[in-house]
């Protein structure tokens, strides 16, 4: 599963590889973006960096965060890369993928369908956690700069929901998670109702199972090492889309340690307030991969 490598951008100091590689969980070509600091291009034999995976939100794809969020500033200065997948598969030509902004292209939310005709390629869940990682780790090129055995995993809105509901799901995979603006409560507001009754059915309790504030009431595997930022001007925070109250109120009923949440005042859902935080969430993901 060899990557076709389409741009290669200086940024901070290290490279911006855009890249692209056919994939069997979609079976579509599936674009990523992936950042090697600096301490990639040192020697000719350079140790293996550990691993950021950053999930996008509604309408991105892999362009939208390596431009505009700024996350490659720190990398570059702990030695960490960052891994930028797509949001959904691309030319399915499923009826209605691309009639709506917050379901089909660009909105995979992080789950593999079970309902048709999206249970054919709509599978970011299976794709995110296990496919693409594994295509980058064993790739004769790329896959000599990257430790697999340090991953962390942080995301955006609808790749916040995906990047907690993946490490809930996922115990030992992924060092640490953060999130900016997550999706908290999917299955109790208007996104994840519309995303999860498309992709998943009627069945309320199969939604559970992708529901980070249903899926932390189980977790048993300790610090959740987990930090979030949410902005108090943001729209759809204000709109109910969010709820992040809810998050914290079902870990610490649980018992669950470990989950920080930030209110910023006045920041909004944009990547203004991403970049102004993206530091923080590449030093929480460097303190967990032993770089800090």
């Amino acid at each position: 599963m060899a990557f076709e490598t389409k741009a290669t951008i200086a940024s901070f100091g290290g490279k911006l590889f855009k890249l692209s590689h056919n994939s069997t969980e979609t079976t579509t070509p599936m674009a990523v973006n992936l950042y090697l600091p600096p301490q990639s291009f040192t020697s000719d034999s350079p140790a293996k960096v550990p691993v950021l995976i950053y999930l996008s939100g509604l309408t991105c794809t892999p362009e939208n965060c390596s431009e505009k969020g700024f996350f490659q500033h720190r990398a570059s200065q702990l030695g960490l890369a960052v891994v930028y997948p797509d949001t959904s598969p691309r030319g399915l030509g499923h009826p209605g993928e691309t009639d709506a902004w917050d379901f089909g292209v660009g909105a995979g939310f992080y789950v593999d369908a079970i309902r048709d005709p999206w249970r054919r390629g709509y599978r970011m869940e299976s794709y995110v956690a296990h496919e693409l990682p594994r295509a980058l780790f064993s790739d004769p090129h790329y896959g000599r700069f990257l430790d697999a055995d340090r991953v962390s995993i942080t995301g955006h809105s609808m790749g916040g929901h995906g990047a907690l509901t993946l490490y809930l799901k996922n115990p030992g995979l992924y060092r640490s998670v953060s999130a900016f603006a997550p999706i908290a409560n999917p299955s109790r507001c208007p996104w994840g109702e519309k995303a999860f009754s498309g992709y998943l059915g009627d069945d309320r309790e199969e939604w559970k199972k992708h529901d980070a504030t249903e899926l932390v009431k189980a977790w048993k595997g300790g610090d959740l090492k987990a930090l979030v930022d949410v902005g108090t001007g943001d729209n759809f925070y204000k709109q109910g889309q969010l709820l992040p109250e809810n998050l914290e109120k079902a870990a610490k009923e649980a018992g669950v340690e470990g989950l920080t949440v930030r209110y910023q005042e006045e920041y909004d859902h944009s990547y203004y307030f991403m970049a102004t935080f993206s530091d923080d969430h590449v030093n929480h993901a460097a303190k967990h991969l032993g770089l800090l």
